[in-house]
């Protein structure tokens, strides 16, 4: 009896966990990556919670540790890089995670240790699909006609062929925040810390160190400013003018993203939907639950959710495997949505007295009474029960 098939459409942490272990599990998979070629580069994800737990039945514990950002920890400071508050990094799910790694590093990582059989085809997109009982058949751009048993949409946040096929049922929740990421040139006084700086108009500045020789920055400002419809330069532009005067190492990343050739701008946005799957076709990762870099824990709910579809898939029917992968996974991904009321605002005051203020919370939040509770809002993706069986 021939193997199932399975098409995923995306190559990204979330379609490579589900190739890896429906592959695994007897699956024949083809996986169908927009990009032309693997996609390296991106800032820190993390893995945390029960994802180190899947990571470990990967084997790729270790290697992952050993791609290491080099970040030993997370710091406030003020104006002139002085450090004003610290946040927890002990134990394995601090501010900065024991697994602490660049999105590149860690999907190459996966993908280099695909058990054999996989198929990868880099630069095409679907098209179409159809759907019999039995069957969904996938058309490409290229022109390539794929039948399969079962079609895996892992294809993130802005994912086209989700929105096709589960039109009306995609809740998009702005959260009013906009990040600009990018990597710069590192310099000597960059350390092995993540630096975060505040100032009026709710800017922020953050600056990490990398395992590649360079440094990740991020901009990121509260408002609905529509950035990803412009051009990188139009962007870089309406960036530079907001950030006019900011101070500290403003104006370095400023034209440090002018040079970079990997600038990534995003406005964050939530996904929310009340199915993952309909008939054949199933959601993972960002394509089905994205929480967004304020709640966390995306690349280990991406890489957590490939393994629960192949447990259920390996000890029941696709119907009842679907409804038990998202009865498992939705406790989860609902712990990381829900959001302090307030959070944005919190995060990003915009006068020099919200600063202030914030500035008191944090020593007192960071300060050894308090530390305890403050680093268990970094435990994400956390969960007591137990990882369903793979049959």
């Amino acid at each position: 009896m021939r193997n199932p098939h399975v098409v995923v459409s995306g190559a990204g942490i979330a379609g490579l966990s589900a190739a890896y272990w429906l592959r695994s599990t007897g699956w024949e998979v083809t996986v169908i990556e927009r990009a032309p070629a693997f996609r390296d580069g991106g800032q820190n994800v993390d893995v945390r919670g029960v994802a180190r737990e899947v990571l470990d039945r990967m084997g790729l514990f270790d290697a992952v540790k050993a791609l290491n950002t080099t970040e030993t920890g997370a710091v406030f400071v003020d104006e002139r890089g002085r450090v004003t508050a610290e946040l927890p990094s002990d134990g394995p799910d601090g501010a900065t995670a024991e697994l602490e790694i660049l999105r590149g590093d860690f999907a190459r990582a996966i993908l280099d240790h695909l058990p054999d059989g996989v198929e990868i085809v880099y630069g095409d997109t679907i098209t179409d699909t159809a759907e019999d009982e039995d069957s969904v058949t996938v058309t490409t751009a290229a022109g390539r006609v794929l039948r399969a048993n079962l079609l895996v949409i892992a294809e993130g946040v802005r994912s086209a062929t989700r929105d096709r096929l589960f039109d009306g049922l995609v809740d998009r929740r702005p959260l009013g925040v906009t990040m600009v990421f990018g990597t710069i040139p590192r310099t000597a006084g960059d350390d092995d810390r993540w630096r975060w700086y505040s100032t009026v108009g709710g800017r922020q500045v953050h600056l990490r160190p990398d395992n590649h020789g360079t440094t990740r920055a991020i901009l990121s400002y509260p408002g609905d400013e529509d950035l990803a419809s412009l051009d990188r330069d139009q962007a870089l532009a309406r960036v530079r003018a907001r950030y006019a005067g900011a101070g500290w190492e403003t104006e370095r990343v400023l034209d440090g993203f002018d040079a970079s050739e990997d600038v990534y701008v995003d406005g964050l946005t939530q996904i929310r939907m009340p199915t993952w799957h309909r008939g054949r076709v199933c959601l993972v990762g960002d394509a089905a639950w994205c929480v967004t870099p304020m709640g966390g824990g995306g690349a280990s709910l991406a890489l957590t959710s490939g393994y629960v579809l192949a447990a259920g898939l390996s000890a029941a029917d696709t119907e009842a495997a679907l409804s038990a992968y998202e009865r498992w996974m939705r406790p989860l991904v609902d712990s990381v949505q829900k959001l302090p009321p307030g959070v944005v605002r919190m995060a990003y005051p915009r006068t020099r007295l919200g600063l202030a203020l914030r500035t008191l919370v944090m020593r007192a939040l960071t300060s050894p009474l308090l530390a305890p509770v403050t680093a268990r809002l970094t435990r994400v993706a956390d969960t007591e029960r137990p990882l369903p069986p793979i049959v």
